[in-house]
């Protein structure tokens, strides 16, 4: 049976995300996803999960992650132990071995969604590393001397906050895509998603403010769209009015719970710098 994704009600995808999506899940290769964090690149995993009724392995990956976790790891120190100790099933060399999220995946009845999640964070090799697993969806447990081959082939799907560069040998076997930031028509559907029953002019003013914010140049860190929702669920719940939002004379002004959108102190100062300058510039 053909699988696509057509978007959830929770979650707004453009026609080219969908189209992407569609394409490395006809194509069986791993989809690449880039775009700002916040622009919801995780949240897609789950979207597609929930879209396809699949069920979802996450691997979220840090600093210190290797490849070979993702397969299994072999606790030879524990074994070791447990021999001294003269325990029972010191034996099999199965009790020591934990699966990885790629062995899960492959064991898996239903195709899975497998979620590589921030794999920019890893070591420059480790890319490379998982090559030849994602290739052939099969791997080598040398303690066990076995192969464990993928029941089905999984739907992959690899986040990236392009913090480092990824290898060409890995990005030839992906379908890239990059989550541009939702311009305003698209945000105001996310905002609707979220926020159903928010006041037309309360969402103008407050969509104003945001990109107003957001197209500050010099800006350490630009609001994302995690940053818009979490800004007006505050908006909402404190019931800020909305003369807090508008400025009489359409002057740029420091919005009210500023820091839900600005996360650092170098970005506050800038903005309130312009604030101050454009006042005083009348």
């Amino acid at each position: 049976m053909s699988q696509r994704f057509e978007g959830t009600d929770d979650y707004v995808a453009t026609e080219d995300l969908k189209v992407a999506v569609n394409a490395a899940i006809a194509l069986e290769r791993p989809l690449l996803i880039k775009g700002e964090p916040g622009t919801g690149k995780t949240v897609l995993a789950y979207e597609i999960a929930k879209a396809l009724k699949a069920p979802l392995i996450t691997w979220h990956i840090k600093s210190t992650t290797k490849a070979t976790m993702g397969l299994y790891e072999y606790d030879a120190v524990t074994r070791l132990r447990d021999s001294q100790l003269g325990e029972v099933g010191v034996k099999d060399v199965r009790n020591y071995i934990k699966k990885g999220k790629l062995w899960e995946a492959f064991e898996s009845k239903e195709r899975p969604v497998l979620l590589i999640d921030e794999i920019d964070k890893a070591d420059i090799e480790f890319p490379n590393d998982l090559l030849q697993e994602l290739d052939r969806m099969e791997f080598y447990v040398y303690e066990t001397n076995e192969t464990i081959k993928a029941k089905v082939r999984p739907i992959v799907l690899i986040t990236s906050n392009n913090e480092k560069e990824l290898p060409d040998a890995f990005l030839r076997r992906c379908f890239f895509h990059y989550i541009k930031f939702p311009d305003a028509d698209t945000m105001k559907q996310i905002v609707d998603v979220h926020f159903p029953g928010l006041k037309k002019e309360l969402l103008t003013a407050a969509m104003k403010t945001f990109y107003d914010v957001r197209n500050l140049p010099g800006l350490k860190k630009k609001p994302s769209t995690s940053e818009l929702l979490d800004w007006l669920k505050l908006l909402v719940a404190e019931d800020i009015p909305l003369a807090a939002l508008q400025s009489s004379d359409d002057k740029v002004a420091v919005p009210p719970l500023v820091g839900a959108l600005l996360k650092n102190e170098q970005d506050v100062t800038l903005f309130e710098k312009l604030v101050f300058m454009q006042r005083h510039n009348r």
